[in-house]
């Protein structure tokens, strides 16, 4: 198991940066995709098989100080026991203090630009929701009026205490994905009336049945008319009948990944529609 790559860069001991430098046909990771490697751990990962195998083994050498070229171009063919047809061009780079600086910078980066997820209720659901969503490329952040709930969240997961956890949704970044899961319909209602009212946000999800969708309908019609029950997604985790609270997580992150990446998809492609000619 690999280590995460930002808190790997703080520990002792030498490390080599391994980085995809091109990319040409069919390849298991993109340009700019990294691992780090010293002799005993390895944090981030190139794409995994042969090809990762062969770069861990090039950049142990180089650490041992038996040689390892700067880079090695590779063909992901029959060679190397890999099918996927393309090739690639991968780096190994020592790392002293300025490219150690420069990693760290990326990374929080990287970071900041990740897609924000919301989750309102720290239940079982939710707390089985922030261990699925904490292991991707997202910032989590778990709303909770009941203080004792946000104990034992994982630790890139941000615990945030509201009395009135409907407020917080204005305060919700544009393309945020929301999910609600509190301990009280009337409380999922508040919220996901808020969140409904914004056009802005990636996704919007609710645990519940079908029956909770039309008491909610009903109730929404009633007390905040301008609001799109369309955009909302009741119940989370597709149609599997399958109440364990890990699995509606896992389910339910699936879902949370497609709506960001086709949210993303659609903005970028704004972007290049509006963008003047030069």
């Amino acid at each position: 198991m690999t280590d995460n790559p930002a808190r790997f860069l703080d520990k002792e001991g030498a490390k080599v940066l391994v980085e995809v430098a091109s990319v040409m046909g069919s390849a298991p990771r993109e340009q700019g995709a990294f691992m780090l490697v010293s002799m005993d751990a390895i944090a981030g990962t190139i794409g995994g098989g042969q090809l990762e195998y062969m770069a861990i083994d090039h950049a142990r050498r180089m650490l041992a100080g038996k040689g390892g070229e700067a880079a090695l171009s590779v063909p992901l063919g029959p060679e190397i026991g890999q099918c996927c047809g393309g090739r690639v061009e991968i780096t190994f780079r020592p790392l002293d203090a300025l490219l150690k600086a420069e990693l760290a910078a990326r990374l929080a980066d990287d970071a900041e630009k990740q897609p924000a997820v919301y989750v309102f209720g720290a239940g079982h659901v939710g707390h089985a929701l922030a261990a699925a969503l904490s292991l991707l490329p997202l910032n989590v952040t778990m709303v909770e009026s009941r203080e004792h709930e946000l104990a034992g969240l994982p630790e890139n997961v941000a615990a945030k205490l509201a009395a009135m956890p409907e407020s917080v949704v204005a305060t919700i970044p544009t393309g945020s994905a929301l999910l609600i899961l509190t301990h009280d319909h009337a409380l999922d209602f508040l919220i996901a009336a808020e969140a409904l009212k914004r056009s802005d946000l990636a996704y919007v999800g609710m645990i519940g049945s079908a029956t909770k969708r039309a008491t909610f309908a009903s109730w929404l019609k009633r007390e905040a008319p301008q609001a799109d029950i369309a955009r909302l997604t009741l119940p989370v985790g597709g149609p599997l009948k399958d109440k364990r609270p890990a699995v509606i997580a896992a389910l339910t992150a699936a879902e949370i990944m497609t709506a960001l990446t086709h949210h993303a998809l659609q903005h970028d492609a704004i972007g290049r529609h509006i963008s003047p000619k030069i």
